[in-house]
């Protein structure tokens, strides 16, 4: 946080605060309705906050730095379990880190979708750690619930295992560059109308 000016760390502390406001009703709304792939809708939209305060925050470590105040309004969630879902976000934070280290960190949409897609395709792994591991259910169960999940969604036949895989890989891949491409929309829109109201 070296150099960081006072105005930088506000506007992280900011968007961190609406990840993790977003992770603790919307998410555990999802959750608690248990509808499928409620992790994916959840990484698309903190994936779009984080990246838009990258867009003001065009640094090294600011993403991350969003996502470890996000995992610790997450850790206040009452009457849930957070560890997985900090995890998620921790994952998510870095993964984007390294696609925007990758594409040169520059606010543009190319480097925004390689880390959004890169931070978002956690989400597909994330059960196999979070429940399989984590929460003690088993690698073959949340394999099992998974695929199925998959094939209701695309309209596959349940047997065709490496074309559903490929296919919510390439979904997760997706959602995740998409949501990149918005932040990088919204960040501008959002710029240019704090502009307007400043001059």
């Amino acid at each position: 946080m070296k150099g960081w000016s006072t105005r930088e760390l506000v506007t992280l502390a900011v968007f961190g605060a609406l990840w993790g406001v977003a992770e603790m009703t919307l998410g555990a709304v999802l959750h608690a309705l248990r509808l499928p792939f409620a992790g994916l809708v959840m990484s698309g939209l903190g994936v779009l906050i984080v990246l838009t305060g990258y867009r003001f925050v065009p640094r090294r470590g600011a993403v991350l730095t969003i996502g470890l105040v996000s995992a610790l309004l997450k850790a206040f969630s009452l009457g849930s379990i957070v560890l997985s879902p900090m995890l998620a976000i921790l994952a998510e934070a870095l993964l984007a880190e390294l696609g925007l280290a990758l594409a040169g960190g520059q606010p543009r949409r190319g480097p925004l979708a390689l880390a959004g897609a890169l931070a978002v395709l956690w989400s597909f792994f994330h059960p196999f750690v979070g429940q399989g591991l984590l929460a003690g259910r088993g690698m073959v169960e949340v394999y099992r619930r998974t695929l199925e999940a998959g094939a209701r969604l695309l309209h596959l036949d349940p047997h065709a295992v490496p074309i559903i895989v490929l296919a919510l890989i390439v979904l997760h891949l997706a959602v995740g560059a998409t949501a990149g491409i918005l932040a990088c929309s919204l960040g501008r829109q959002l710029s240019r109308r704090l502009q307007v109201e400043g001059a």
